[in-house]
């Protein structure tokens, strides 16, 4: 290529993808297409570059996840390179994980509890954990950022027996079961959604207390609501991983909610 194609390549404005070097994508090439590229449908792959043909065509150079000579860099042979338009890209959804709760008011610290025993977990760079505690404007700015789906874990009283697992949609257009709270999953979309747009969807991963810890307060879960931290921090990886693999919202919270007590 000499130095006038060189010029003529580069003046060429690239077209908007909305995706950028580093997104980790599922690759969905198109009926029709290339044999080998249809192999790799629903793999997850990282963009390593965007390149433009002379006509203005963009191409996504990816990497599997999956292959074991990513870490090669430069080293790597052509055939760890792969190339897709980026309409055979789907983008996997960014998540949340935020727990809220008070730990001097007994089981309402049972988000907290719940963000703790993820931290031992491994996610990628699409999912954001993180124990908000108490910062309600926090995790309202957080709500804001753009998460395609927010998963909430918090107590939440519904009448059930002490350390039941919900999984559900909170209801922003009325009273949180749990007035009782410093912050509950309502209030801070209500804020949120005061502030701006909230993207997304969000649903809440919540267990029945058994105390809040009275006037005084309270530091420690109760039996009951300890019993059930493991389960809740299962189901909340279970989800991210079917969200991740392209799992509807739906599908993934009827089959991560099962076994739930």
């Amino acid at each position: 290529m000499n130095e006038w194609e060189w010029q003529l390549l580069e003046e060429k404005a690239p077209a908007e993808t909305g995706l950028k070097v580093g997104d980790r994508v599922r690759l969905r090439p198109r009926a029709g297409g290339d044999i080998f590229d249809l192999a790799l449908a629903g793999q997850v792959a990282l963009i390593e570059s965007i390149e433009q043909d002379y006509e203005g065509k963009l191409h996504l150079a990816v990497v599997l996840d999956e292959d074991p000579g990513k870490d090669l860099g430069m080293m790597r042979q052509p055939g760890h390179r792969f190339f897709f338009s980026p309409e055979e890209v789907e983008p996997l959804p960014k998540i949340l994980v935020a727990g809220i709760g008070n730990i001097f008011l007994g089981d309402d610290g049972f988000g907290v509890e719940v963000i703790r025993r993820l931290s031992s977990r491994e996610f990628p760079a699409e999912v954001r954990v993180e124990d908000f505690g108490i910062r309600g404007y926090d995790l309202a700015y957080a709500l804001l950022d753009g998460p395609d789906v927010t998963i909430l874990v918090d107590a939440a009283g519904r009448g059930g027996s002490p350390g039941t697992i919900y999984v559900i949609e909170p209801d922003v257009t009325g009273h949180s079961a749990m007035d009782a709270h410093a912050m509950n999953p309502a209030s801070v979309l209500q804020l949120a959604r005061s502030m701006g747009p909230v993207p997304g969807r969000v649903v809440l991963v919540g267990c029945e207390p058994h105390t809040l810890g009275g006037d005084e307060g309270h530091m420690g879960l109760s039996e009951a609501v300890f019993s059930a931290v493991d389960q809740a921090a299962r189901l909340v990886y279970d989800l991210t991983q079917k969200l991740l693999r392209g799992d509807k919202l739906e599908e993934a919270l009827e089959n991560s909610a099962k076994g739930t007590t």
